[in-house]
C-alpha cells in the first residue's frame, strides 16, 4: 500500500470546511481529489513537503454534473471516466467528451478529475484545451466568497495557475449549453512510446449557418507556455463559407500564430507544425458534420 507523504489527511463534506482547513495551514496544505498528479509529485520529491492534504471528493457540489441555469455545470471532482461516459457531456460538450475518452488508461481515468487536469496548468492538458473552446468559466470559492472567471485567465505559466493554494478552492466549471447548429470536436496525437501528454492536441467549437461559419473557437496545445486560444485562426475562419481551399489557407495562419518547440520525449517542432495542419482539418470536419446533424 502506498504511504501518503503528509502529516494529516482530512476528508471534508463542505466547501467552507475545506477553505477553513486550508487557512489553518497557510502554505502547508493542499487540496486533493483524484491525486493522480499530486501524489506522484510528492513521492518523487517534485514539490515541497505538505503538512495537510484536504480531500474534497465528498463535497456534493464538486461531484455534480448537471444542467444549471442554462449552463452545463461540471464539478471539479468529477472524474475523467464519468465525463467520457456522460450523455450530458456528449450532448453539450462534444470536444470534452472526445478528449476525456482519449486520456490516460482506465485505472487513471477512474480517479483523475477534471479539476486536477485544469489546476495543473499544463499547456497541453487535453481537458483544458477542450474546455477553452467551449467557453468555460471556472467557479472558484475563496474566503471572501465565490467568483466566476474565464478559464483562459487561470494560467500564469507552465504548471502554474492563478489559484491561491492558501485561499482558493476550484469548485467547478460552467459551460454554455449547445444550441442548434453548434458543435465541437477534439483531436490529438500521442507518442507511440506511451508518453502521457499529447505531442499535439487541438479543439474546435463552431456555430454553423448553412454553409457559412458563423463563429468559431480554436485552441492548440502546447502552443506556448500556457493553454490558449488561436485568435488569428478564429478571425480567419469566422464568417467564411466552408469551401475547398479554406482550411489550407487557415493552416498557414495557424502556423504563424503558434510557437512550437522540440521535446526530446514527445515531438520535434517541425513534426508539430505538420500535425497542426492535420489536426485542424480533422477536428474542423468532425465539428462541421456534427453541427449539421
Amino acid at each position: 500500500m502506498m504511504k501518503i507523504p503528509c502529516d494529516e489527511y482530512m476528508l471534508v463534506n463542505t466547501v467552507e470546511e475545506a477553505l477553513a482547513l486550508l487557512g489553518e495551514r497557510r502554505g502547508n496544505a493542499r487540496i486533493i481529489s483524484g491525486g493522480s498528479d499530486l501524489l506522484l509529485e510528492l513521492q518523487q520529491g517534485d514539490c515541497s513537503p505538505i503538512g495537510r492534504l484536504v480531500d474534497v471528493t465528498e463535497i456534493d457540489e464538486l461531484c455534480a454534473l448537471e444542467i444549471r441555469n442554462r449552463t452545463l455545470f461540471i464539478g471539479a471532482a468529477v472524474t475523467l471516466a464519468r465525463l467520457a461516459n456522460s450523455e450530458l457531456v456528449k450532448a453539450h460538450a462534444q470536444a470534452l467528451s472526445d478528449a476525456t475518452s482519449l486520456m490516460a488508461n482506465p485505472q487513471v481515468c477512474n480517479v483523475a478529475t477534471i479539476g486536477g487536469n485544469v489546476a495543473h496548468a499544463l499547456p497541453a492538458a487535453d481537458g483544458t484545451i477542450a474546455m477553452l473552446v467551449l467557453d468555460a468559466q471556472a467557479n472558484i470559492a475563496g474566503r471572501t466568497g465565490r467568483r466566476l472567471v474565464p478559464l483562459s485567465s487561470m494560467f500564469k505559466g507552465p504548471g502554474e495557475s492563478t489559484l491561491d493554494p492558501c485561499d482558493d478552492l476550484l469548485v467547478g466549471f460552467h459551460l454554455p449549453i449547445r444550441e442548434k447548429m453548434q458543435s465541437s470536436a477534439f483531436a490529438r496525437r500521442v507518442n507511440p512510446q506511451g508518453i502521457a501528454l499529447a505531442m499535439l492536441n487541438l479543439a474546435i467549437w463552431l456555430d454553423r449557418d448553412g454553409e457559412r461559419i458563423h463563429a468559431v473557437r480554436v485552441a492548440v496545445g502546447p502552443s506556448g507556455p500556457v493553454p490558449r486560444r488561436m485568435r488569428y485562426v478564429e478571425r480567419a475562419l469566422s464568417d467564411q463559407v466552408y469551401k475547398p481551399g479554406l482550411l489550407d489557407r487557415v493552416v498557414e495562419v495557424l502556423l504563424q500564430e503558434t510557437h512550437f518547440r522540440s521535446s526530446p520525449h514527445r515531438a520535434t517542432a517541425e513534426y508539430r507544425r505538420h500535425l497542426a495542419g492535420v489536426l485542424l482539418k480533422e477536428a474542423f470536419v468532425e465539428a462541421w458534420e456534427r453541427a449539421g446533424e
